[in-house]
């Protein structure tokens, strides 16, 4: 990395300039430190006991694919089984997944204490 320069503005606010080469340097660091970071913090969770889930569950997603189907699908259940473990009918249940219907709070919390996952999972 090269010697950066130290200016003072008419205000007298100190600025520092740099190469672009160390400027795009200094950036690749910055971004290494945060994946490092966020690994870190990734395997702490797991270690905890904190459920993680593969990158299908995850780009399903952000796919915009309904939470509920993206969990129901993870965890290998049939939408009737799902409906029935719920408490809800399996036609309702289909209007969730397909987005028709949003779900009360209730139905929610029943459908993600039967898909072992949060509430937040699901909205």
């Amino acid at each position: 990395m090269g010697t950066p320069q130290f200016i003072k503005t008419p205000t007298g606010e100190r600025l520092v300039v740099l190469s672009e080469r160390d400027y795009a340097e200094l950036l690749e660091q910055a971004e290494d430190h945060h994946d490092i970071v966020a690994a870190n913090e990734a395997r702490a969770r797991v270690d905890a006991g904190e459920e993680t889930f593969p990158s299908s569950v995850v780009e399903a997603l952000i796919d915009g694919v309904a939470p509920v189907r993206v969990f129901r699908e993870h965890r290998g259940l049939r939408a009737g089984d799902l409906a029935k473990r719920a408490g809800i009918s399996q036609g309702y249940l289909s209007e969730l997944e397909a987005g028709k219907k949003t779900g009360s709070l209730g139905v929610l919390k029943r459908i993600a204490e039967a898909l072992d996952v949060e509430l937040s999972d699901l909205t």
